[in-house]
């Protein structure tokens, strides 16, 4: 039984010492509706501040308060907030929590959300992964999708130039990338692809590219027993093996892309969502690098060997607010071509809104210097969703520990993968 599903049981029982800093405000002495809204994302504070404010110049009579904290916090703090009945107004769902807060009734159904003007509203403006994102187990959404993204490789211009290699495009392969680092490690001694231990960031792509699997399409079942998961598997941990890839005790201690940016080594997978705050906090890399679409497996077991994993976070709120009413409509708004175009035009995030792309592409006109994120855009058309079912915070802990194993060598390739298998499996099987 994971820890939410015991709070909401204990619930009754459990009396609240003090409020939670994000429950909401709306008495007031200035008549005025004020609403809360948590994220967790001090980066994307202005842009998520700026939708409010657009919607308060339409509704004068609403004002939004935009609250950040840790990511750890925030999730401490939002389920306290879900036991004690005091959740925020609004608050940032995450597709890794998502399905356990709608399970348990704690964020409210938005499946009619636009039935009065569109009901096919949805469906007309997000994608499918986008809705996958805010979907419950029995299918309704829970959510307005906010942002989407996708997984690029990033790399460092000068080394390959150092190494005489020409730079990553849409027809490089693994085999480039391992020859690529090779070249560069043996020109420079500086680290060649960074192979971190890591799913979204790491062995997922290679699985999907090869035409694996992490989750069966029961969405239940575990992928780690498929042959081509386990071809995978097994390229992507064996590159620990070169001397131009660091092990993952370098990667206990330092980040790929604190590696990359203090220039140890070449290349690294990245998130679109962290490329504007990289080319604000390192300007002395200025023109020293660039991103590209993710290489693709030279022999898929089917497909074109493409893929890259493709994730969303979304807005939601408590079904129990009490100025739950108000709350529908802003975020009516946030999901609008206005609010969502108003988010990419802030460098937030991509939006999930279909045809705005173009508004987070153009915050990079104001460098000095130009990065390729057009490829994040360009990979949505073979993008993965994001692995994900309600057992997730069961599996996963178990399924990194088995990896990590194999990489330390306690676990033979083969141990290891039968033990992701378990992991997976079991956690249904216990629910």
């Amino acid at each position: 039984m994971n820890k939410l599903k015991k709070l909401i049981l204990l619930s009754s029982f459990i009396l609240v010492s003090s409020a939670i800093s994000g429950c909401s405000k709306s008495a007031s002495a200035d008549g005025k509706t004020h609403l809360t809204f948590q994220i967790w994302d001090v980066a994307q504070r202005d842009g998520m501040q700026a939708i409010c404010d657009a919607y308060t110049q339409k509704n004068p009579n609403v004002e939004i308060e935009v609250q950040v904290t840790s990511w750890s916090e925030y999730w401490t703090k939002l389920e306290a907030a879900a036991i004690s009945n005091q959740m925020p107004d609004i608050f940032w769902m995450h597709t890794n929590e998502i399905l356990k807060y709608a399970d348990y009734g704690k964020i409210a159904d938005l499946t009619d959300l636009y039935d009065d003007t569109d009901p096919e509203f949805f469906q007309k403006h997000y994608s499918e992964v986008s809705l996958s994102n805010i979907q419950g187990s029995d299918g309704r959404y829970y959510g307005v999708p906010k942002d989407k993204d996708t997984v690029g490789l990033v790399y460092n211009k000068e080394m390959f130039d150092a190494a005489g290699v020409s730079y990553p495009d849409e027809n490089w392969t693994w085999d480039d990338l391992c020859d690529a680092s090779q070249k560069i490690y043996d020109a420079t001694g500086k680290y060649g692809y960074m192979a971190y231990g890591d799913d979204q960031l790491g062995y997922w792509n290679f699985v999907y590219q090869k035409g694996g699997y992490i989750l069966a399409d029961d969405n239940v079942t575990g992928g780690f027993d498929n042959p081509a998961t386990r071809d995978a598997m097994r390229f992507y941990i064996d590159l620990q093996k070169n001397d131009w890839c660091p092990d993952q005790n370098y990667f206990a201690e330092t980040s790929p892309g604190t590696a990359f940016f203090s220039g140890q080594g070449a290349m690294f997978l990245e998130g679109n969502w962290n490329i504007l705050s990289e080319m604000t906090n390192y300007p002395n890399m200025e023109g020293k690098w660039d991103v590209a679409v993710l290489p693709k497996c030279p022999a898929p077991v089917q497909g074109d060997g493409r893929a890259t994993i493709s994730n969303g976070l979304c807005y939601a709120t408590s079904p129990t607010g009490k100025n739950l009413e108000i709350v529908k409509d802003v975020l009516r708004f946030f999901g609008s071509e206005e609010g969502q175009r108003i988010q990419g035009e802030s460098g937030a995030a991509i939006p999930a809104y279909t045809g705005l792309e173009d508004t987070w592409i153009h915050v990079f006109d104001q460098f000095d210097y130009r990065l390729n994120v057009e490829c994040f855009v360009d990979m949505f058309d073979y993008s993965v969703q994001s692995v994900n079912n309600k057992y997730r915070p069961q599996w996963k802990p178990a399924v990194t520990e088995a990896l990590l194993k194999i990489y330390s060598g306690e676990y033979t390739f083969e141990q290891g993968m039968d033990a992701m298998q378990e992991a997976v499996n079991s956690a249904a099987q216990d629910d």
